[in-house]
């Protein structure tokens, strides 16, 4: 018999209160560290079994907490701390390692359970986050790490309802997070994200968004990728997980962004549509000189250039601002952004 069930999560909050509006529709961010290196492991059970894993002359190793390894559904409360920053920047505003939001707008935001278990969850994820330790000699903001740190240095509960839920939750992220926030080393994620159910499909996503980008394609070995993922299946079991997740696609068109596929030994990553990755808005402002984002990567070292152009052209539409010079309007942006010369 088929199995009718969606292999996407329900959407919590259809109908979003308008006085967290602004909150929820942040544009979602990753790490590109983090998204390109399994940080985070993919078991819904508490992991105990620290780690190491190495590519080329890049090492991480992880090591879990009594409460077991950050697990990538953890990580939601990252991508919500980092998205919170890059839209404060973005307004020109200050930021610091140690922010206070109410916990309910990250719940909503992340499409995650706001009744009474859905704070608990929320609760054991920041003791995995602030426990998980790693060490690594990867870059991140130009920096090269030897030193063991956590995902965040800091959480704390500030305020508690009667009925045992959190309000106000403070954390201080971890100099890597913060640095990466700094240096622009974020990717924007499709809010689809939030409503994938398989850890192993928000990895691949994450995977997909760091390597693949607007590219037409992007091509590695199913053994690198499974690496990639953290995975801990056989290479068998891998290519059946694969293959599932890529039947599961097909059937429901769930996966954000982006198909999948195995050609021999190898997995393939592909946009859906190039519109998906690089907005039909674009068709709107076209550039006159070709170097233009050639200049763009030089004032936005680390950025995407794509996703920040999508931003750029979403923030011109959205404003209804009139642009008489594309090219001229769109560099301004990316030094708008931070970013410095080259």
């Amino acid at each position: 018999m088929t199995n009718l069930r969606s292999p996407l999560l329900p959407d919590r909050h259809p109908q979003k209160d308008l006085f967290v509006c602004d909150i929820v529709d942040a544009v979602p961010k990753g790490d590109m560290a983090s998204m390109e290196h399994p940080m985070f492991t993919l078991s819904t059970k508490p992991d105990m079994k620290p780690r190491r894993y190495q590519n080329n002359d890049n090492w991480i190793e992880v090591s879990p907490s009594r409460y077991g390894l950050a697990t990538v559904h953890d990580r939601d409360v990252l991508i919500y701390c980092i998205s919170q920053c890059m839209a404060a920047i973005n307004e020109g505003q200050k930021i610091s390692r140690s922010m206070r939001f109410k916990a309910y707008d990250l719940l909503v935001a992340t499409n995650r359970q706001t009744s009474g278990q859905g704070y608990q969850l929320l609760k054991d994820a920041l003791r995995r986050l602030q426990g998980t330790q790693i060490e690594t000699n990867i870059r991140q903001g130009g920096k090269e790490y030897f030193k063991v740190f956590g995902l965040i240095e800091s959480a704390e509960i500030v305020r508690v309802t009667r009925d045992g839920r959190m309000l106000d939750v403070e954390i201080t992220l971890s100099d890597w997070v913060f640095d990466a926030i700094e240096n622009n080393h974020v990717l924007t994620l499709s809010r689809g994200y939030f409503l994938l159910r398989k850890p192993l499909e928000r990895r691949l996503y994450e995977i997909g968004r760091k390597h693949c980008g607007a590219q037409s394609k992007w091509m590695c070995s199913l053994e690198l990728l499974r690496n990639k993922c953290g995975s801990g299946s056989t290479k068998k079991e891998f290519r059946r997980l694969l293959s599932k997740i890529i039947e599961d696609d097909t059937a429901h068109d769930h996966f954000p962004d982006y198909s999948m596929s195995i050609e021999g030994e190898n997995a393939v990553f592909r946009p859906k549509v190039v519109e998906t990755i690089a907005s039909t808005t674009f068709q709107a402002l076209p550039f006159n000189d070709p170097d233009t984002r050639d200049t763009a990567r030089e004032l936005a070292p680390g950025w995407d250039v794509y996703s920040l152009e999508e931003e750029w052209r979403s923030w011109v539409h959205d404003k209804a601002i009139n642009v008489k010079d594309a090219d001229k309007h769109f560099l301004a942006f990316c030094k708008k952004r931070g970013a410095y010369p080259s």
